[in-house]
């Protein structure tokens, strides 16, 4: 756990560095320096081509996760995995382009009524897609081998910080509304040359493939593999990113950009999942590799309890000051308060069941966890057709927050069936029920008049109350060993 505990704790300052960036460019820049239509339009353009992007790859990034620990051999340079992996979003992308251009006509109409100005940018899609799909594979292959923090500083703080240099730029009129467009797509561009440095600083991996080595390592379950998830892929990142696309086609830009800047806010109580997950995700690779259920059986029950812990913490302060933080936008973003304690709650639920899926998908049995990709994304795409009708952009919200737990609780039941892996414990429960307490108590805490003095006085009663609870419980011992002065009192 030591190499994950460095990486992820680096991972997490990176992610709240960037989230802090985040928070200025999303909830503080943008909404003032672009309008609602075209702060719409770069969230469309972005989801639409992320959302391709997962198929590009044709599933290698899942498969470099799982089978990279039977290739790795630095003298080898790891017998040409690197070349081998490049092929698959070569080809991918190749395929990708090719239906995107045939089905132009067909997608330009599901939009051009609410979302012209959509059509109009749409061949910014194939950029982007090709720069996001091939960030995602380099992107693993980095966590593969342990090379998480600089993938993630790029990911969380450079493209954040270049955001807010290029809408600034346009803010000031310096370019059009085309070469904002441009300027945002080479950010991208510019984080994927980054990437490519990167490794071959590390790493200086080989293009030339060791044809008998991956014959003896049966690339073709490997590729098998590949193609399976490559099926199902869509799930995991569609769930973030249908939600924006399905309201784009039912309602104006506007609504996009107020669901996009609300739909950010929760992301700051997933931060520390996400850092986690990246580092987490190959121990469990090689802890299965060597049948190691003791090490799988310590990550998944530390990383739910300790993930409640502070997603639980992040939960309160957010959604007990939402309505302040949001008064400070332009008129309109308030109408998000409702889909950040809906997606907040979805998301504290993901954190407190822990790393139940990294553990199905580097398993024998990742084709049932493949399975449960496709059906989440059949839930996820007829919930938003339901409920965005009926409830506008609480309707989207209702309907990802459900998609989350409906695919948590099976990743749940599965792994507990299969391999009587379970992460909850007492100490799960008292969490949940501080949780629950004092999120009932800071609704009923006076409200002062001035907003950044309430967002203070709120947060500093709920976040005194929260930790010294927590630290009185005794429920996260070794997290508090690994602060200062705090642990050393305790070990004294």
């Amino acid at each position: 756990m030591g190499v994950i505990k460095r990486q992820g704790l680096k991972n997490t300052v990176s992610s709240y560095l960037g989230i802090i960036i985040g928070f200025v460019n999303l909830i503080i820049i943008q909404p003032y320096f672009l309008t609602k239509e075209e702060l719409g339009l770069t969230r469309v353009l972005y989801s639409f081509a992320l959302l391709v992007s997962v198929f590009v790859p044709l599933g290698i990034g899942n498969a470099t996760t799982k089978f990279f620990p039977q290739f790795k051999n630095e003298e080898k340079r790891h017998y040409g995995y690197f070349g081998f992996m490049l092929l698959f979003p070569l080809v991918g992308y190749l395929l990708s382009a090719g239906v995107l251009f045939v089905l132009k006509d067909f997608i330009f109409s599901q939009y051009v009524k609410e979302s012209p100005l959509f059509t109009e940018f749409f061949s910014y899609v194939f950029p982007l897609i090709f720069f996001l799909s091939f960030i995602s594979v380099l992107s693993i292959y980095c966590f593969s081998n342990y090379k998480s923090t600089i993938p993630s500083y790029l990911n969380d703080i450079v493209v954040r910080v270049l955001t807010i240099a290029v809408v600034s730029v346009y803010y000031l009129k310096w370019i059009d509304l085309n070469q904002f467009v441009a300027a945002f797509t080479g950010i991208y561009a510019l984080q994927l040359l980054s990437l490519l440095a990167y490794i071959f600083w590390f790493d200086k991996p080989g293009f030339k493939i060791d044809k008998s080595h991956f014959r003896l390592q049966k690339v073709d379950q490997l590729i098998g593999y590949s193609l399976l998830l490559w099926m199902a892929g869509v799930a995991s990142i569609g769930l973030k990113y249908f939600d924006a696309l399905m309201i784009g086609k039912y309602m104006p830009l506007s609504f996009v950009g107020i669901y996009t800047v609300a739909a950010f806010i929760p992301t700051i109580i997933e931060a520390p999942l996400n850092a986690f997950d990246k580092i987490a995700a190959s121990r469990i690779a090689f802890a299965w590799k060597d049948n190691n259920m003791e090490e799988i059986r310590a990550i998944y029950r530390k990383s739910s309890l300790y993930l409640f812990i502070f997603g639980g913490f992040l939960f309160l302060n957010v959604n007990l000051n939402i309505i302040d933080l949001l008064s400070f936008l332009p008129a309109g973003y308030d109408q998000g308060s409702k889909v950040v304690l809906i997606l907040s709650a979805a998301t504290l639920f993901n954190m407190a069941t822990g790393l139940n899926a990294p553990i199905l998908f580097n398993s024998s049995r990742y084709r049932t966890g493949a399975v449960f990709l496709v059906l989440l994304a059949v839930v996820a795409i007829v919930l938003q057709m339901i409920f965005i009708p009926l409830l506008g952009m609480n309707g989207a919200a209702v309907a990802t927050a459900l998609s989350s737990i409906f695919y948590n609780l099976l990743l749940f039941w599965y792994v507990l069936k299969h391999f009587q892996l379970q992460p909850f414990g007492a100490n799960n429960l008292k969490v949940a029920a501080l949780i629950i307490v004092l999120f009932c108590a800071g609704s009923y805490l006076p409200d002062l008049e001035n907003r950044i003095f309430n967002i203070a006085f709120h947060s500093g009663i709920i976040s005194l109350l929260y930790a010294g609870i927590v630290y009185r419980m005794g429920v996260a011992e070794e997290l508090m060993d690994m602060l200062p002065f705090i642990g050393k009192r305790k070990k004294s």
